[in-house]
């Protein structure tokens, strides 16, 4: 039950915090910065990385699935789960990655 619970939780404050402001606005850039920082060790973050684990998806493939949202992506990147490490992301952090990653979608 508390899981489900802080699942909501996150879910109302990710809806009153998450695009609703242009001044809230995610950013993308910032995204990059941290995804070259925390992510790129596992994941393929931008075109020109060389090395990344075999068994993750690169953020461009991530961004071309068809049910791809920004929303629900910094949502679970907020939420633990058992694959990645537990970095300590702010709401803000989780929703620049986020806009990074859907800023490779093509």
């Amino acid at each position: 039950m508390h899981r489900c619970l802080r699942r909501i939780c996150l879910l109302l404050a990710s809806a009153a915090g998450f695009g609703m402001s242009p001044a809230l606005a995610a950013d993308a850039e910032h995204g990059a910065d941290l995804a070259k920082r925390w992510c790129a060790s596992c994941h393929v973050v931008a075109s020109g990385q060389t090395q990344a684990s075999a068994d993750v998806p690169s953020f461009a493939s991530v961004a071309r699935r068809p049910d791809f949202s920004p929303e629900r992506l910094a949502f679970f990147l907020l939420d633990p789960h058992p694959k990645m490490p537990n970095f300590p992301l702010s709401r803000t952090e989780a929703g620049d990655i986020a806009a990074y990653i859907g800023s490779l979608r093509q």
